[in-house]
């Protein structure tokens, strides 16, 4: 279910002031700089539950021994948890990261995916890093749906959705093609820094004459 009259032009007319003077997180500060897959594959796997700071100290770290599918196969186990440390659960990382080249070779030919439906058959991608990956190293049309836009576009009152993947599937249908490179990084900006989960900063949010403030109370 979704509003058919939201004013989603303007939203991010509203928004794009405001990101401008954010810093790009560090998947799109990557694909900018180098649109490696492999690069952007295990950095966005990184990324998941850490912040921007802890994941590029530990993805420069990292890229300086392991630069490839081969030399990530090589390198052991027990060296590659403490390059990818102290990210979020780096030990169930360290393991998928380990049987990425395996399934790679015997299900992609040793070539990372570009199509969502092959990235999430990888070891440790979701639906919302194979979509951060179709677009930042391949860059295909994707929507990169996580908590941050599931929540906010649901407050806004734009959707009315129960979980991240009904989201992404609705805005596949009602989000003009456009604005799906965006989404993801002004939503994730704004959601960590004014609409928070709780004690939402309404009043200085750029959207407070447009945004429904479903189920938040002040």
């Amino acid at each position: 279910m979704h509003n058919k009259i939201f004013p989603i032009a303007k939203t991010f007319a509203l928004l794009k002031p405001f990101i401008n003077t954010s810093k790009a997180p560090v998947v799109e500060f990557i694909a900018l700089q180098d649109k490696d897959p492999f690069k952007i594959l295990i950095a966005t796997i990184l990324s998941s539950r850490t912040n921007d700071t802890t994941t590029t100290k530990v993805i420069q770290r990292l890229f300086k021994v392991v630069k490839n599918i081969s030399s990530l196969e090589t390198v052991p186990h027990d060296e590659l948890e403490k390059l990818i440390f102290p990210v979020g659960f780096y030990k169930q990382k360290a393991i998928q990261l380990k049987k990425l080249p395996l399934v790679l070779k015997n299900n992609f030919n040793g070539i990372i995916p570009d199509e969502i439906d092959q990235l999430i058959k990888l070891p440790g991608v979701g639906r919302k890093t194979a979509n951060l990956v179709r677009w930042a190293a391949f860059g295909k049309p994707a929507i990169c749906v996580d908590v941050h836009v599931h929540r906010i576009c649901n407050r806004w009152g734009y959707v009315k959705t129960k979980d991240p993947e009904e989201t992404e599937m609705l805005l596949r249908e009602i989000l003009p093609r456009q604005y799906w490179p965006f989404i993801n990084h002004y939503l994730v900006s704004l959601g960590q820094t004014i609409c928070k989960p709780r004690n939402p900063k309404c009043k200085t949010c750029p959207l407070i004459d447009i945004c429904a403030k479903i189920k938040v109370n002040h």
